[in-house]
């Protein structure tokens, strides 16, 4: 099992009401991308030939987080494609959901310009996720 990605609410992810602003979560979800594809296929991994693209996010903010939470992020795999991803989030502070959201990732070798099957190994890897 892979642990939660645990976020520091920086003074300057916050907006005038004093929580944290509505874009800064896109930044949230994409730490934790990096945090479990490390852990899921390793530091070794040839992004250009067999990475990914980000082409849609969706997000629902149920409460507001404040600079002294502690929020981690959940991530597990929605479905596999054939050359997309779809990953689902939960920031939750306190063991409570505070926003959910939903990635879809399209894979992409950028030394060739052109869209790829999910390879093998990152989808039995995202699998441990499901």
């Amino acid at each position: 099992m892979i642990s939660p990605a645990k976020i520091q609410v920086r003074y300057s992810d916050l907006d005038l009401m004093g929580h944290v602003n509505n874009a800064v979560y896109l930044s949230y979800f994409e730490m934790t991308r990096v945090h479990y594809f490390k852990q899921l296929v390793g530091s070794n991994w040839d992004w250009r030939k067999e990475g990914v693209l980000l082409v849609r996010n969706e997000i629902d903010y149920l409460k507001p987080i404040l600079l002294n939470d502690e929020p981690e992020v959940h991530m597990t795999l929605e479905k596999i494609g054939e050359k997309s991803i779809s990953l689902l989030y939960e920031i939750k502070v306190n063991d409570e959901i505070y926003t959910k959201g939903r990635s879809v990732l399209v894979c992409f070798n950028s030394e060739e310009g052109k869209t790829i099957p999910v390879p093998k190994a990152m989808a039995e890897a995202l699998n441990r996720i499901a």
